[in-house]
């Protein structure tokens, strides 16, 4: 009889085990995600609690200020200006099917200071500085300068990541302005001196329909996007392992997160600020 519930009990356990490797090979990414973000969190919170420690790091703010935002503005240029000449190329043509192209100005505008101006930006910046984060830090964590950081009684949160994530939330929101009036010129020029739109519909328009709120929108999104890429980034790099490559996964999977994030909090931030708004 022991034999046979030995026998009988054998398939059972192991059609369960079969059952719990499914389930762990099912769960294991939404698992890892939450762990992610959860450290990411984390790393956030500590940050921003060094921010209000001495001694106050005025000149690795500054170093990042500079390179996030001044260093990034001629690709916010470049990109703003051929995104806001493109939308209005689009938006004539499809207005002039119902003779509003009057209102191409406000569209544009709209359009670049709620969503296109804040989401481009912070991609734009993700690309470019996200990326880097991710580089140095985790190329200084793969050559122990992070380490050494510690010997030398420096907390490498408050030296390293405060002074980028703070950064981040000042100069992101700054370069979404530039993205936003660079765009609505490029705009002007295609609707009004290519396509031939009225230049009074264009601008009154633009003062009449667009308000303070939606200028304020797109503040308030490339603050949020700006803390969420940079906190991403230097998450990445602070605990990058696996030498060079595991530098190069750990560039690649900030990139990554830092757009996919950027996306997803929009629609979020969209969804509550509509709702503040009325």
């Amino acid at each position: 009889m022991s034999n046979g519930s030995a026998a009988a009990q054998t398939p059972r356990r192991r059609m369960a085990q079969d059952a719990g490797r499914l389930v762990g090979k099912a769960t294991g990414p939404a698992l890892n995600v939450l762990e992610e973000i959860g450290n990411t969190v984390t790393l956030m919170g500590q940050a921003f609690f060094w921010l209000f420690r001495r001694p106050f790091r005025w000149r690795q703010m500054l170093q990042s200020m500079e390179f996030i935002g001044v260093d990034s503005i001629p690709v916010i240029l470049l990109v703003g200006l051929f995104v806001g000449a493109a939308f209005s190329l689009q938006t004539v043509s499809a207005f002039r099917m119902f003779s509003a192209d009057a209102m191409v100005g406000s569209t544009v505008t709209l359009a670049l200071c709620r969503e296109l101006g804040p989401v481009l930006a912070a991609i734009m910046v993700t690309a470019r500085v996200g990326s880097a984060m991710a580089t140095e830090l985790g190329s200084m964590r793969i050559t122990e300068q992070i380490d050494a950081l510690h010997t030398m009684a420096v907390n490498p949160v408050q030296y390293l990541v405060t002074p980028r994530i703070v950064a981040s939330i000042i100069m992101v929101p700054l370069l979404n302005m530039v993205f936003v009036v660079v765009g609505v010129l490029g705009a002007y020029l295609v609707a009004v001196g290519v396509l031939g739109v009225d230049k009074g519909y264009f601008l009154s328009n633009i003062d009449w329909y667009v308000d303070i709120e939606d200028i304020v929108q797109g503040l308030v999104k490339a603050s949020v996007f700006g803390l969420a890429l940079s906190s991403i980034g230097c998450y990445q790099g602070f605990y990058a392992k696996g030498g060079a490559r595991g530098v190069g996964l750990a560039t690649t999977r900030a990139v990554v997160q830092a757009c996919v994030s950027i996306l997803v909090l929009d629609y979020f931030l969209t969804d509550v600020l509509f709702a503040v708004q009325g």
